[in-house]
């Protein structure tokens, strides 16, 4: 998968970094969410579990070419968007 990232224009660096969040984690999350629905003006809003465990989640539009997204931002769940995440996972069998 193809995936560009949202860049801050004071550092150059992908914005991503200002949530303490790295490449492989989105990578992670967007390669098996565990939800993924419409958000906004044609985003997308995925949540996942990353292999070293954290809680994310991920806000990206689909690129025009196949296989591909632009990463706007993500950041971890915490409190309660963690909570409701979780009961959502319990209800629907998962965890």
């Amino acid at each position: 998968m193809n995936i560009r990232f949202n860049t801050d224009q004071d550092t150059g660096l992908p914005h991503i970094y200002n949530h303490n969040v790295d490449e492989d984690e989105i990578e992670d999350i967007l390669l098996n969410p565990s939800e993924d629905w419409a958000g906004r003006d044609n985003s997308r809003i995925a949540i996942g579990q990353t292999q070293s465990g954290r809680y994310l989640q991920v806000i990206y539009v689909r690129d025009p070419q196949p296989n591909s997204v632009f990463v706007i931002t993500a950041y971890e769940l915490k409190g309660k968007p963690l909570t409701a995440y979780r009961r959502r996972q319990r209800r629907r069998g998962r965890r």
